[in-house]
């Protein structure tokens, strides 16, 4: 019987741990929406005043770099729930 416990804890364990990776990564999709909104935002600002392209083109690249970061964030943190924890 305490075979059978162990296992079943084991397995409740790993389900876990596969969930909260999964859940880690849900973040990605708000990278990919965010980086949309970004250049988006980019090319209307630089189709209506062009003169101002240089800077909003730095911005969207800072901004660009910014949300990157918290995609690769999470992809850090999904590959240490599975194979750390």
């Amino acid at each position: 019987m305490e075979a059978e416990t162990a296992n079943t804890l084991i397995a409740s364990a790993l389900w876990a741990k596969y969930l909260g990776a999964a859940l880690a990564l849900l973040c990605i999709f708000g990278v990919g929406l965010g980086l949309g909104n970004i250049f988006s935002a980019y090319m209307n600002g630089a189709a209506r005043n062009p003169s101002a392209e240089p800077k909003l083109k730095s911005m969207a690249i800072i901004g660009a770099g910014m949300t990157e970061a918290l995609g690769i964030l999470a992809v850090i943190v999904a590959i240490l729930i599975l194979f750390v924890v």
